[in-house]
């Protein structure tokens, strides 16, 4: 079985394909998206903080000069959106943007979420364990991300309901080939996202708060402030960034835990801080990040011309045997462990902190004293997405 986002069995398991795709070269041209797929980890971590390559082209062509055709006007409110957060932003307004943001989005800020998070967290398992067990993606690993993620911005409780529906919808734009409908709904939730924030910015102006909206308010430096488009695109890029990753790295991991059950027998609370990074390079939640070649690169023996696409796949880097002993093996302990899960350079997961601390949360409260093991009720299906690579469901029991 070749490399086919498309195709059920692969998206299940693209690991064997993924050594086939590294076994052929550095760079491989792939017809059916027209990219260049880069399966190494030492070429996928050196292209990613290769400034000859961008998220966007549009800092220093038209799509016109860069050969692209541009997206059609009807899909503008999620291209506004997405281009104005920082995940799509290139130098120099990413350096301005994410310097701002990060006057707010601070380490003292996620250690002041700490003990939210660990509440949540165990309210989550708790629902679980009265239950008897259920799906532990919409149960927990699903409602975590998203509670803290509207603690963090102050979403009122009453509105929390809508935040995963818009995340989900706009996200569906990010894998391969999105078809017309996923468009519309994507455009739709960045219409009404972008309106909800639009006013909680208002609201906070008036009467500012702890919470993240009131300090990216406030956020200031010698070359201004950010703009209401940079704060909501911020927002909904916190919410998106933070939630998809983290629920697919909580259900994909224990998925990996119930297929390895002597490393879940010997886990334990305080080994965690390793064990989620082993979890989140072993089966990674986001499998391929794309880069514009805005001058020509030499990958191997391959010349990349600039006005080319490159698919930097994530999850066979972090199988690589040049850079991990025994890549297939899921080893909790694994200490020497730079995964590209995160991704890196200029573009590194802002909100790594949280997500680890999240992970190591919902992980810790299902493993904590008095909660009996889980064990899995039955082999769970994949979703359809590739790119954002999880679970449709994970059934388990006490």
């Amino acid at each position: 079985m070749g490399f086919d986002p498309w195709d059920a069995a692969f998206v299940a398991d693209p690991y064997p394909a993924y050594r086939e795709l590294r076994a052929q070269g550095r760079a491989i041209w792939w017809e059916a998206t027209r990219q260049w797929l880069v399966p190494h980890y030492a070429d996928v971590s050196a292209l990613l903080r290769d400034r000859r390559l961008g998220r966007t082209y549009l800092h220093r062509f038209s799509h016109e000069e860069f050969g692209r055709q541009a997206p059609p006007p009807e899909h503008e409110p999620f291209h506004v959106l997405n281009g104005n957060g920082l995940l799509d932003l290139e130098d120099p307004a990413h350096g301005r943007v994410r310097r701002l943001v990060s006057k707010a989005f601070t380490p003292r800020t996620v250690e002041r979420l700490a003990p939210a998070v660990e509440r949540l967290a165990g309210e989550l398992v708790g629902q679980l364990l009265a239950d008897g067990g259920g799906d532990l993606l919409t149960v927990v690993a699903e409602p975590l991300p998203v509670a803290v993620i509207a603690e963090l911005l102050g979403v009122p409780e009453a509105d929390r309901g809508l935040l995963r529906p818009w995340s989900a919808d706009i996200c569906g734009m990010f894998e391969l080939r999105p078809d017309e409908e996923t468009a519309r709904r994507a455009v739709r939730a960045s219409v009404e996202f972008s309106a909800y924030l639009r006013e909680l910015i208002a609201e906070r102006r008036g009467r500012p708060g702890e919470d993240l909206i009131s300090g990216l308010i406030a956020a200031h430096d010698e070359e201004g402030r950010l703009s209401e488009q940079e704060m909501i695109s911020t927002c909904v890029l916190l919410l998106n960034a933070g939630h998809e990753a983290t629920v697919n790295t909580t259900v994909n991991g224990w998925w990996a835990l119930f297929r390895n059950p002597e490393q879940l027998a010997a886990l334990r609370p305080e080994k965690l801080s390793t064990a989620v990074d082993e979890l989140m390079r072993y089966d990674t939640p986001l499998q391929m990040f794309e880069r514009w070649v805005l001058d020509d690169i030499r990958v191997g023996d391959t010349v990349i011309p600039r006005g080319a696409e490159v698919a930097l796949l994530f999850g066979s880097a972090n199988r690589d045997p040049s850079r991990f002993a025994d890549p297939d093996v899921l080893d909790l302990s694994r200490t020497d462990n730079p995964h590209l899960s995160f991704g890196a350079g200029i573009h590194y997961c802002l909100g790594a902190p949280l997500a680890r601390r999240e992970l190591t949360a919902s992980f810790g409260a299902l493993l904590a004293d008095g909660v009996p093991p889980l064990k899995l009720v039955r082999e769970p299906e994949w979703q359809p997405g590739y790119v954002i690579r999880g679970l449709r469901e994970l059934q388990v029991a006490f």
